[in-house]
């Protein structure tokens, strides 16, 4: 009898043990162990040092001899550090893979999200964590919020491109806040889906699209806010696009603060996507734009924080670089001219519109007058104006005119694609000579394997510095 009681215990104890050590890895962290109670984790798509660095230029002073430049916000942070990028399948990432090793901890292959090398499992986000500890979550982005990076926040799917699985588990998330741009596919690829936008009133969102109802969102209510105005494939206008009353990305996230403050926490992650979009675009002064609109939404976090400091972490950092943007260009002797800059009026995608506007066909004299009336270039004067368009510039638009003109006819070899990527040829010629003649140039249409930097400040801010992977931004986010 004594025998048979004493084997008993001891199974008893064996499955409390077994119990003891695979319990961290089978359930999400209570609120107890999540270590920081306010998180903001904000994300400028494709922002690497250039891209930081040109803002702080054009926020700056360009004066005969003498130069200065004014620090972002989050510049001046008190802790920097320097993160590799690459996922499982390439050197060179997307914003899919690259967002799913921010929110999970794992590297995994280009174009998925959260799931794993065999797309068998699926990793739980820092904010899926934080929601089932009892803590509200935020997820606001200035492009679709089915896109690659809020996506891997809150989904798991084999296919960034599967926006309509996304959009169903957006709904299923039962995260607190979203904002920013629409979704992408809302009734599917083929369109004959439910719509998203009822999945998620389904759910019981609250979806507003319009200022008067933005503004009107009250704390408590699980709501979707889309921005009233929406530019290309559902995006937020351009910072440098925006009209009066147009919504903003530094909006958005005021409105989140005060839908998410609780005395629990929360978790809020917002990325600046439309960097990425411009510099894919090789459009230096739309990019420069919305760096600065990225720095009006931290600006607000800090406010935020200067409220809480002892249980805030505020981080900035990016995903991948994009465009491979240099600062310095030959052509101008290595002069930054950046009054050149300053005079584009309009991005890629307003040029884009304007010149589909005048139809299938266009002439080289409707393309000038778009480009007087929207740049600061001139096609004529003293060869030594810096304004001037030289005779080899000239014929770049020529030539791009005539590529555009060719409709479905083009040839896309190498040399299109390497000189206008998937744009409208007329449209990133003028982006890009307006870049270059102020001193700016771009290597490529796409991603780069770049370092980006992360900015931190506040409780955990210390653990932040050094050169480490992209998926101990993770790590550092829920270390003890």
């Amino acid at each position: 009898m004594l025998k048979e009681t004493t084997r008993r215990i001891a199974i008893v104890l064996a499955i409390i043990s077994i119990a003891l050590i695979f319990a961290p890895f089978g359930q999400a962290k209570t609120e107890e162990e999540l270590p920081l109670k306010y998180i903001f984790l904000f994300i400028g798509d494709g922002m690497g040092y250039s891209q930081i660095n040109l803002a702080q230029m054009m926020e700056g002073n360009e004066k005969k001899g003498e130069t200065a430049i004014r620090e972002l916000s989050f510049s001046k942070f008190p802790y920097t550090g320097i993160v590799n990028t690459h996922d499982k399948t390439s050197l060179i990432p997307d914003s899919a893979s690259t967002a799913s090793a921010m929110s999970t901890g794992n590297k995994i292959h280009s174009g998925v999200i959260c799931k794993d090398t065999d797309l068998m499992k699926s990793f739980k986000t820092i904010a899926q964590k934080y929601k089932e500890a009892g803590r509200k979550v935020g997820i606001l982005s200035s492009v679709t919020l089915n896109h690659a990076t809020p996506a891997a926040f809150y989904a798991s799917v084999d296919s960034r491109k599967n926006y309509y699985e996304i959009g169903k588990q957006m709904a299923d998330s039962n995260f607190d806040y979203f904002a920013g741009g629409s979704l992408g596919q809302r009734t599917g690829k083929d369109g004959k889906s439910k719509d998203l936008y009822q999945i998620l009133k389904d759910k019981g969102y609250k979806i507003t699209e319009t200022r008067k109802d933005f503004e009107n969102i009250k704390k408590g209510e699980k709501v979707y806010a889309v921005s009233e105005r929406l530019q290309d494939s559902g995006a937020m206008p351009y910072m440098m696009d925006q009209k009066k009353g147009d919504m903003t990305l530094h909006e958005m996230v005021k409105k989140g603060i005060e839908v998410l403050d609780n005395e629990k926490g929360f978790f809020m992650m917002a990325e600046g996507g439309k960097i990425d979009w411009a510099c894919h675009a090789n459009d230096a002064r739309a990019a420069y734009g919305d760096v600065l609109d990225l720095e009006l939404a931290v600006d607000e976090a800090i406010k935020f924080y200067n409220k809480h400091p002892k249980e805030t972490l505020i981080l900035v950092t990016a995903d991948h670089e994009t465009g491979g943007m240099s600062l310095g260009y030959y052509l101008t002797h290595y002069n930054t001219n950046l009054e050149i800059l300053r005079g584009q009026k309009i991005s890629q995608v307003e040029f884009d519109n304007k010149i589909k506007a005048l139809g299938e066909k266009v002439k080289f004299e409707q393309i000038k007058k778009i480009i007087t009336e929207n740049t600061s270039l001139k096609f004529s004067g003293d060869k030594d104006d810096k304004f001037v368009l030289s005779e080899r510039e000239i014929n770049l638009i020529k030539k791009s005119i005539e590529q555009y003109n060719k409709g479905e006819k083009v040839e896309k070899d190498d040399d299109y694609t390497l000189q206008y990527g998937g744009y409208n040829p007329i449209a990133i010629t003028i982006t890009k000579l307006v870049a270059n003649k102020s001193g700016i140039t771009f290597g490529t249409n796409d991603h780069t394997a770049v370092p980006i930097p992360v900015y931190a400040i506040g409780k955990h801010a210390e653990l932040f510095t050094g050169t480490f992977h992209d998926t101990k931004i993770y790590e550092k986010m829920l270390a003890k």
